[in-house]
């Protein structure tokens, strides 16, 4: 059974605001955007060039079970899509032992968005793991930077500003 990550109603309605907040009320609800409280957000989007970036919830909003069972995949909270860009965002609130975990979230999410969508047309990929608790750039060594590269065709930041260009 196919998944349609583009065209679902955890699509928010696309904004051009040049600042937005991602949440995760870490309530069993789907991740969501904010332009007004921000205590709450987990990761800011920068958007100074105002170009229309949609914000879709995956986790606790798309339904992706495991091959032959019941179970819900581990998935990633959600995704920004804007002008040939997709980047898809993992919110963690934690103090330790989250960067690893928050991977292999991305990780997951790609192979399993990769086998419903051709993602070759898309120029920019990328993978955040954000922390609330953690909000500073994190370094992701080269090698793993290059590997996870070579093998997703996306590139990891391990922090929770997110540029958009």
């Amino acid at each position: 059974m196919s998944i349609d990550f583009l065209n679902t109603d955890c699509k928010e309605v696309s904004r051009t605001d040049k600042l937005i907040g991602i949440c995760d009320d870490q309530n069993g609800e789907k991740a969501y955007t904010d332009t007004t409280q921000k205590e709450k957000w987990i990761a800011k989007v920068k958007n100074e060039d105002q170009l229309q970036v949609t914000f879709t919830a995956i986790d606790n909003c798309i339904s992706i079970f495991k091959e032959g069972t019941n179970d819900q995949e581990s998935t990633c909270d959600g995704m920004l899509t804007f002008a040939e860009s997709l980047y898809l965002i993992e919110l963690k609130n934690q103090r330790k032992g989250w960067i690893l975990d928050a991977i292999g979230q991305l990780e997951n999410t790609i192979k399993i968005l990769s086998k419903n969508h051709d993602l070759r047309n898309i120029k920019n990929k990328k993978v955040f793991a954000c922390n609330k608790k953690h909000p500073y750039f994190r370094i992701v060594s080269n090698e793993r930077n290059k590997r996870f590269f070579q093998s997703y065709g996306f590139r990891i930041d391990v922090q929770a500003e997110i540029v958009v260009k």
